[in-house]
């Protein structure tokens, strides 16, 4: 164990794991990564990186025993992966909670048991089930477990749009559509001592199931911010979660609310923060999950976070900025097609 600062243990080396590293820098804390993608760009910003299988039991005890805390950037890790882990140090959040928002279904339901209001929806093992939940199309059948940035994920106008191909070999859920009117998101961080730290609601606009933008301030009512906050606020509670999550949340064309999922994670909606205010989100995290003080939230500004997707980075990469204006590239060696490559705020 590093004697000379705190060790923070993070699985994953993705975008969010390098703006990890970079928070915990500010604060003096170390950071381990530990990540099964030779290439992520977060061994560039973190103090250890360690390549491997998360099937290695002898590689997540060295790791584990190195650390003083731990975290993870994305909430597919299997959860007998965290568990293991989480019995030589205490991983934040608790893996329990992935046992509930890894599954789509699960999650639903545990919003449910909170009279959380969520679009209706079914359970789907096979297209009978389509056939006898007919009145949730039109609507999006979605797999359980995994799937991001719109995989995974299909459009249903009609049973006529369910594919012969489709083997239905794995659990998915059948979500009707509302008449959206907007996207927000929550992020709020849950400290140690039950404290709370929660921004003003994102405004979210999404392009091909992938976020393109959020906005702060977002276009809502007073109504629907302090609703906003007051559900997500009752989830992390419910959860005792330590660290920070996303809510995200859909409202109709009537202005009712809707929570669409929990990331428990740091967040892309979230990415804005970094600029706009004095403790951004990633901050935020490290300071929960390290035990550090919850310090009050400012604004510095009004925001615009755009995702740079795919060969759009390359022009990112050779234009200059003005004082407002702050480009984020994440080191990515590969340009692909609807891969984030990075992301582009600016203050108003």
């Amino acid at each position: 164990m590093n004697t000379n600062k705190p060790m923070l243990g993070i699985i994953g080396g993705g975008q969010l794991g390098s703006m990890l590293c970079q928070a915990a820098t500010k604060l003096n804390i170390g950071t381990t990564i530990l990540t099964d993608d030779k290439e992520s760009p977060a061994q560039n910003f973190c103090d250890k990186f360690i390549y491997t299988k998360y099937t290695s039991s002898e590689t997540l005890e060295q790791f584990a025993k190195s650390c003083d805390f731990i975290t993870f950037e994305f909430e597919n890790i299997p959860f007998e992966i965290l568990d293991k882990v989480s019995k030589i140090t205490r991983v934040y959040p608790d893996p329990q909670i992935n046992k509930i928002v890894q599954n789509r279904f699960e999650e639903k339901n545990f919003l449910k048991t909170l009279e959380i209001a969520t679009t209706s929806y079914a359970l789907i093992k096979s297209k009978q089930d389509i056939e006898k939940n007919i009145n949730l199309l039109p609507g999006i059948l979605k797999t359980c477990t995994l799937g991001y940035d719109g995989k995974g994920q299909f459009v249903i106008k009609t049973i006529e749009d369910v594919k012969k191909e489709w083997c239905f070999s794995d659990d998915y859920i059948l979500e009707k559509f509302i008449n959206l009117k907007q996207e927000i998101s929550i992020i709020i961080t849950r400290y140690q001592d039950g404290s709370l730290s929660i921004f003003e609601p994102f405004e979210n606009i999404h392009k091909d199931q992938i976020l393109n933008t959020t906005t702060i301030p977002a276009n809502i009512t007073k109504e629907i911010f302090k609703e906003a906050q007051e559900i997500a606020k009752k989830i992390s509670e419910k959860l005792q979660y330590i660290g920070t999550m996303c809510v995200e949340f859909f409202i109709d064309q009537e202005n009712k609310l809707y929570v669409n999922e929990i990331a428990p994670r740091v967040h892309n909606s979230g990415h804005l923060t970094i600029n706009s205010h004095n403790i951004s989100q990633f901050e935020n995290h490290i300071r929960a999950v390290c035990h550090l003080e919850n310090i009050p939230l400012k604004k510095i500004s009004n925001a615009k976070m755009t995702n740079i997707i795919g060969n759009e980075i390359t022009k990112y990469r050779s234009r200059t900025f003005a004082a407002n204006e702050f480009f984020f590239d994440y080191l990515k060696k590969d340009i692909k097609d609807k891969r984030k490559m990075g992301h582009f705020t600016i203050l108003k």
